[in-house]
């Protein structure tokens, strides 16, 4: 046992030194996840909208489509945007395989389910009542939309919340996408698997402490706007 606590005051001491090898994998994975969700949340929040709130044929398809897609394993979803993206694929001529960008269309892929998921059934179960009120105000378009996604921002807040510790968490499309590629697209969570091989704990204990630290601050910071919004 005496690695363990070895590799963890070694792994403490990396943080507090800036190790440049450390600090490089965390701003990759928030530079990575940023463009994952911004672009999650555009598509998304809308999509869940539409799929919660309105009444079309094939509605409830694509719905359980969607519902399945949100246990879709990472390493299939890295198999085929890499089909899709390498120079063989219909998109290699934009060279995105090992970048940031490809490596956000497969994150995008993976979160995009849960954004829509959660926000379609926070819309479905809203109080009905609420539209017809709207309504009755004379609320409609652009307004009784934004009206609607207002009153659910908490449960959207969350489906956010959830969808950001699915590709912060994953390890197969950025290893298989970003090839993890040192000081370029290397993570935190592919720069763990790395050096735990080999047998590098402090360096891992170091990337995985600063993963759960990214974590409670993004739930603090959603329970924070939650607490203050309800005041």
């Amino acid at each position: 046992m005496d690695y363990l606590a070895d590799g963890f005051f070694k792994g403490i001491s990396l943080i507090f030194s800036m190790e440049e090898e450390v600090w490089t994998a965390v701003f990759t994975t928030l530079r990575l996840s940023a463009l994952s969700m911004l672009v999650t949340l555009a598509l998304g929040v809308p999509f869940g909208f539409l799929l919660g709130y309105c009444t079309f044929p094939g509605r409830k398809l694509l719905r359980v489509t969607v519902d399945t897609l949100l246990s879709i394993p990472t390493v299939v979803v890295g198999l085929f945007v890499y089909a899709f993206i390498s120079n063989r694929g219909p998109l290699g001529q934009f060279g995105l395989l090992f970048t940031i960008p490809g490596m956000a269309i497969g994150q995008t892929i993976l979160a995009l389910p849960i954004v829509t998921a959660l926000t379609a059934s926070a819309v479905e179960s809203m109080d009905s009542r609420l539209r017809f009120t709207l309504l009755t105000l004379g609320a409609g378009g652009k307004r009784l939309i934004l009206s609607t996604l207002w009153e659910t921002r908490h449960q959207i807040l969350l489906a956010a919340v959830t969808a950001y510790g699915r590709i912060t968490a994953e390890v197969g499309v950025s290893m298989m996408i970003g090839g993890n590629i040192k000081w370029h697209t290397r993570t935190i969570t592919t720069a763990i698997t790395l050096e735990t091989g080999k047998g590098e704990f402090s360096t891992g204990i170091a990337l995985g402490l600063l993963l759960l630290a990214l974590s409670f601050i993004l739930n603090w910071s959603l329970l924070f706007l939650r607490r203050r919004s309800e005041a």
